[in-house]
């Protein structure tokens, strides 16, 4: 994967976030390592979430790991602590923050979740309608 896959496809997983419930601020640097090489940061601001491919000098937390590994803690499929406790990332700085980070991921899943739900609903009535 590219850089600018990398980055397009943390916009695409935080597009699916509901931060509305989060008051807190957080901004997180990702520095992706080997293929992908680069920096982006996502921050948590006023209700919402947003990736941009920059360096973000007053983050909270800096995490540093190969892109794939980013990405599978930024959709829910690695769980955040497990992949620090194993060393498949390293982090740094507030760590205490990392529990908005867990809200924000754990939100996504619900509605990620929520939203294939009602495609499977609409196929069947959409079947059931066409006949």
């Amino acid at each position: 994967m590219t850089y600018e896959e990398i980055v397009k496809e943390a916009q695409k997983l935080v597009a699916k976030a509901d931060a509305s419930a989060i008051s807190d601020h957080l901004a997180v640097q990702y520095n992706v390592t080997g293929e992908g090489e680069g920096a982006f940061y996502m921050e948590v601001k006023d209700g919402k979430v947003e990736v941009q491919p920059y360096d973000y000098k007053d983050r909270d937390i800096l995490v540093t790991a190969d892109g794939q590994t980013i990405l599978d803690m930024m959709s829910g499929k690695l769980d955040v602590v497990a992949a620090y406790l194993t060393h498949k990332i390293s982090a740094e700085g507030d760590l205490g923050k990392a529990d908005i980070l867990k809200k924000l991921i754990s939100g996504a899943k619900k509605a990620e979740k929520a939203t294939a739900k009602a495609e499977k609903k609409a196929k069947k009535t959409s079947k059931k309608t066409s006949k």
